[in-house]
This record gives C-alpha cells, structure tokens and sequence, in this order.
C-alpha cells in the first residue's frame, strides 16, 4: 500500500462567539485558509485531485454545499478542482483526512487538501435541526431509532456527565485541568509556538483593521477561582461552561500528498501518516469511544502508549480527555502540551485539521517522533489518527 504524507497543515485562531472573525462568512473563511495553505506549499492549485471539507451544521451560510463553495471562492484553486463537504460530527474534518489519505494510499489520488470550517456564531451549533423542528418539519430520531433508544435523547451534556460519574471524577479535577488548558494555551502563545500553523486575517474593529493572530478564547487571567465559580451546566453535575469546549469561529486544512506528488512537485513532507482508526460505541454515553478507538489504533499499529510522544485528545469536556488519561495510562505532560478546546475552541467542523496542525507544531517543539490525535463525535464514534514527524 502506498504511502500518504503530510506537506503542511494550517488553521485560523480561533474566534469567540460574536467575536473577532463573526465578520467573516463562513464559506471566504475557509476559502482563505484553502489559499494560504497552497500558497504555502508553492503547490499548482490546478494539481490537486480533491478537497474534502467537514462542517457540521450544514445550514444557512454553510449550506449548499461549502466544500465547494469554498474553493469557488478561493483565490489559489481554480473552479476545476472538486470538492465534497462531510458531517461526522465534532471529527469531520478529522475525518476528511482520512478520507484524503485513504484516497492517497490507495493509489487514486496524489495530492488531496482535508479541511473544515464552523462559523458557530453565524450558524449556531444545532440550528439545522432545530428550525425544522420549529416549522413542524419532523425530529431527526425516527420511529426505529426511538424503539431501539425509548424515550432517550442523545445529548453531548448527558454524556459528559455520565463520564464523570462512570471515572470517579470530582469538580475540582475538571477545574484543575480547564486550568491547565489555560495555562498551556498561555505558554504556547507567549512562546510564539502556534506563529506556523497560523493563518492569519485582517479583522475590521471600530478602531480600523487589525490582524487576527492570537485565539480569543484563552483567559490570560484564568484562576483556579475564577475557573470553579462558574455556574453548573445541569443541576447536581460536575461540569460548567468553564470545564467545557468554548463555542468558537474558524477554519483549517491539511494538504496529504503521495510520494510521486512529493518527487513531481517538489514538495518536502513533514509527517507521514501511520494509522488510521475509527470505530463506534454507545450512543448514550457517547463521548467515551476515543478510549476504545485508542486501544483499537495502538493494536492495529503494533505500539504501546508509551511510544507516542505527543498526544491531541480533543477536550470537549474536561471529563473526556481526563478518562482517556486514566484508561490509556498514558503520561498527562504529553497530552494538549498547548492547550486544548477548553482554552483554544472548538470549531466543530474544523476542530479535526485544527488539531493537527497543533499535533505537529508540538512534535516540532519537542523534537518528538510519532503523535496521536483522537476525538469523541456525535453518536458514539470516534477517529484516532497516527502520525510520525519526519
């Protein structure tokens, strides 16, 4: 089987609701990471065989299609090169790159971008439901699934809540490691460690244009304190919105190549893909599969925890990553080294191409080998993605 490598991965800092990128439209947001990422690589737009985009909620200014949309409006890939647009929840974009290495290991494919984009502030999280619901247009739990799951609604709360229960876990671990989100995003940021996986954007303020290179979801002045204050997200639960994923606004891509497209193109690699997992649980629970798909991956790739050097678990709540920490064994100052969504965001979509660009900027940083990303998506499913820095 061939070989897929990595040639450069990119995202926007993440923007809070109504925040520094509600300006941007989602589909010119994504189409400005698209043209920054060519543009960095040097490589012909014309060349590339396929984008691949994950977004979400696929309704509003993100429907019809904003894969497409994206590279129609995009600057340094002409109308010639197609797109599709997926939805595997809160791993979409994860999702879209192994889709794209999938293609490139196959042999059907040379060069493939994998990306995503949520505009959760122009397009909030759920609304292609939920306005079908209100127009009287039907509830997406069917009659089947309700027989199979009575009177139970799939909720990503629930579920977080369930994993605390489930662990052990007090409310002063998941403030501990909201704060430790905080603190890593602090440090990483101040150390200038994200400068090469950024794209940056002009932003119009009332004070005039300014450049978005910073993500505006980290609490610079973040306290433990001020971190346990913050009110409970059910009655006689553990977690807040400060223990959770910050709502957020941004765009990411992933350009995954073949060895001929390297040797053709005159492109250098910066990773190469080693595993690709995905695998499905509990619906319910839903969010506890990247512990399973984890086990699953390291398996199939004949390794042990302990011979990965870094590792993204997305935090889209703190009890997430802090039960994979307990399940895996594995060494906590290796996990979300700058940070996670706690601090950082979690645009949906775009959340899974994000956290690569993230993985491999902390590879670089410690000189590490081989990295691996996972994330807990809707339904009970999750990705694991191995790679290894050259």
């Amino acid at each position: 089987m061939a070989t897929a490598y990595i040639v450069d991965a990119v995202r926007t800092a993440g923007g809070r609701r109504n925040g520094k990128l509600a300006g941007w439209h989602p589909v010119d947001l994504a189409a400005a990471t698209l043209d920054t990422l060519v543009a960095r690589t040097g490589m012909d737009g014309a060349k590339i065989d396929d984008v691949i985009m994950g977004c979400v909620t696929q309704a509003g200014q993100q429907a019809m299609q904003v894969g497409r949309n994206a590279v129609l409006a995009a600057k340094n890939i002409p109308d010639s090169v197609p797109a599709v647009t997926i939805d595997r929840q809160c791993g979409s974009s994860q999702q879209a790159m192994q889709f794209a290495a999938q293609a490139v290991m196959s042999g059907t494919m040379d060069v493939v971008i994998a990306s995503g984009v949520e505009s959760m502030t122009r397009v909030p999280m759920g609304s292609n439901a939920m306005f079908h619901m209100k127009e009287g247009l039907g509830h997406y739990k069917s009659p089947r699934l309700d027989e199979k799951y009575p009177g139970i609604m799939f909720s990503q709360f629930m579920g977080a809540e369930m994993i605390v229960k489930k662990h052990g876990f007090s409310k002063d671990d998941l403030d501990q490691f909201a704060l430790k989100s905080h603190h890593n995003a602090i440090a990483a940021t101040k150390a200038g460690l994200f400068n090469d996986e950024l794209v940056v954007l002009d932003v119009e303020t009332p004070e005039g244009i300014i450049q978005h290179n910073v993500d505006e979801g980290i609490r610079f002045d973040a306290t433990l304190e001020s971190i346990a204050g913050v009110k409970l997200l059910q009655e006689g639960g553990s977690l807040t919105a400060a223990s959770s994923s910050q709502i957020c606004d941004g765009s990411s891509a992933v350009m995954i190549v073949s060895e001929e497209a390297l040797k053709t193109y005159g492109l250098t690699p910066i990773a190469r893909i080693h595993n690709l997992t995905v695998t499905a649980g509990d619906p319910v629970i839903m969010l506890e599969e990247p512990l399973f798909a984890t086990d699953r991956a390291l398996q199939r790739a004949g390794m042990k925890i302990s011979d990965i050097d870094a590792y993204e678990v997305n935090e889209a709540f703190a009890s997430v990553p802090l039960a994979w920490l307990k399940h895996t064994g594995a060494d906590p100052e290796k996990l979300n080294v700058h940070g996670g969504a706690i601090a950082l965001g979690h645009p949906l979509g775009a959340s899974g191409t994000k956290l690569m660009a993230t993985l491999l900027g902390v590879l670089k940083a410690k000189g590490g080998k081989y990295g691996l990303q996972t994330m807990c998506e809707g339904g009970g499913v999750a990705n694991v993605t191995i790679v290894e820095r050259l």
